[in-house]
């Protein structure tokens, strides 16, 4: 089992390559960069040979749409798409995760969860397994929480879009929040929706608690854009700006002090403005937070490729100044615990049998002479084999206490953190045949701590060649014009939607 676990990885990686040789080289040499830091978390008990750092990466530039219920979500992604994808309406029409890829297919498909939970390729790839974490029984059920659907609009190709239910639903919660921090980990960009029309719903105190005072502590928190939808409907009394500084109240007491806030509306579904001078305004401010929002969207690719550098960095430094030295205290914890259980438990114990023995007369002075030994022959073996049950005895009771502390010191740590399951790694340094005095982690030696400073060294290196493609300090190539599509996919272009020209970094396959 444990092979075809270890040959999927390895066609994992090896489909990996095949696919970023033709649309990004530079994330080849990502990939072995990883590679690199899976064999420190294989050797320290981080990773077993079945998983990959690769694994916990998005390799394929994402977008997510979060929201609540009748926010407008489905309707923008129809808009922006220019197909009817998406069901819309003012009720939940939709109470599932919904991944949106390209297909050269002129017809849609919709495909089950199944197809996402065993692609490695895609987001959700053994998310039955997180599910199941949280919902007993639910990860049989991953149908129910997730979807595939193709769209043959080029707009999408070499993207992938995410559709998300209402974040009022009621019914599983828990699963449904666990999928939408993986998503946001996940994505290059996050659209997070609110509808004007309710300026505050009940069902939005979860969602400014769980999106917005979570975005607030996040590195990345300037890829989560807040956008308040349908602001149409406040034309007619001419309160918008009263709306929207609810909403910024809204979103301050959540948290949020600070970062963009758009406003928008579909004037295809929109409510009639009949004031002329009105209307233009709306429309000025809608095409303005529209236009940032297109191009917040095209700049993805470009900012995917940081992405990952980035995740490849911030792995490498979890392991080597936040897990590996929070290991080492929690040794310690684990030794000083046990040594104090020990005496706890072996100095009465020893004070008891003492005392027993005293009282039976077995002691002659500070001499172990009980009456009965003067009757066997052998009196030093007798001793020693008595000696030797008391040893096993507190080696029994010892053994046993140090692995009800371990286990319950297991217990409280992450098992799916960046840099791997941290409570694995701490059950391996407290197997039974590992000496409690022994200070240094499983598999962290001077050679691991150099591969993980030269994987973080890569990084940079990963960097400035990306940045090369940006920027020119020096004024060489300045006069030079850009030649290669490469240049033009990643950095994306100013133009409309509709005017964009098609990503040359793309296969034209579904991703």
């Amino acid at each position: 089992m444990f092979e075809r676990a270890h040959k999927k990885i390895k066609d994992r990686i090896q489909s990996l390559r095949a696919h970023l040789a033709n649309e990004n080289p530079l994330l080849v040499g990502v990939i072995s960069s990883f590679q690199d830091l899976d064999k420190v978390g294989y050797a320290t008990g981080l990773l077993t040979t079945r998983d990959t750092y690769a694994n916990r990466v998005a390799w394929w530039p994402m977008v997510s749409i979060l929201g609540t219920f009748s926010a407008g979500k489905s309707t923008f992604i129809n808009h922006y798409l220019g197909a009817a994808l998406q069901k819309t309406g003012n009720q939940a029409v939709d109470d599932k995760y919904t991944v949106i890829c390209f297909s050269p297919n002129p017809d849609s498909l919709l495909l089950p969860g199944l197809a996402l939970d065993a692609d490695p390729r895609f987001p959700f790839y053994q998310i039955s397994e997180e599910i199941e974490k949280v919902a007993k029984g639910e990860g049989a059920r991953v149908d129910s929480y997730i979807q595939l659907k193709t769209c043959p609009n080029e707009i999408v190709r070499g993207k992938i879009f995410i559709d998300s239910p209402g974040f009022d639903a009621d019914q599983q919660r828990n699963s449904t929040l666990r999928i939408t921090d993986h998503i946001i980990d996940l994505s290059d960009l996050v659209l997070v929706f609110f509808d004007a029309r309710h300026p505050e719903p009940g069902a939005m105190r979860d969602t400014l608690e769980h999106l917005v005072a979570g975005t607030v502590r996040r590195n990345d928190a300037s890829k989560v854009l807040f956008i308040l939808n349908q602001i149409d409907t406040a034309a007619r009394e001419d309160n918008a700006e009263e709306v929207i500084s609810a909403w910024q109240r809204a979103l301050a007491h959540g948290g949020l002090v600070s970062g963009r806030f758009y406003t928008i509306y579909n004037e295809e579904v929109s409510v009639p403005i009949e004031n002329e001078a009105l209307r233009d305004r709306y429309r000025r401010k809608r095409d303005a937070d529209m236009g940032e929002i297109h191009d917040r969207i095209s700049r993805v690719n470009g900012e995917r490729v940081y992405r990952i550098i980035g995740t490849l960095e911030n792995t490498a430094n979890e392991i080597e100044h936040r897990v590996m030295p929070g290991l080492q205290v929690a040794m310690r914890s684990w030794r000083k615990r046990t040594l104090v259980l020990d005496a706890v438990i072996m100095l009465p114990l020893l004070a008891v049998l003492l005392w027993l023995t005293i009282r039976a007369g077995y002691w002659q002075g500070l001499t172990f002479a009980p009456s009965w030994l003067e009757q066997v022959e052998s009196r030093g073996a007798v001793v020693g084999l008595l000696i030797l049950k008391l040893v096993v005895l507190l080696g029994v009771l010892h053994f046993c206490v140090r692995y009800l502390v371990a286990r319950r010191m297991r217990s409280k740590l992450p098992v799916r953190g960046v840099a791997g399951n941290v409570a694995a790694a701490f059950k391996r340094n407290t197997r039974w045949w590992r000496s409690i005095f022994r200070r240094t982690p499983i598999g962290w030696n001077r050679f691991a701590r150099a591969r993980v400073t030269e994987v973080r060294d890569g990084a940079d290196r990963f960097v400035q060649t990306l940045n090369e493609q940006f920027t020119d300090p020096s004024g060489v190539a300045a006069s030079q014009p850009a030649t290669t599509d490469e240049q033009v996919s990643t950095q994306g272009s100013g133009q409309d939607d509709d005017q964009r020209p098609v990503q040359a970094q793309s296969t034209g396959a579904a991703p």
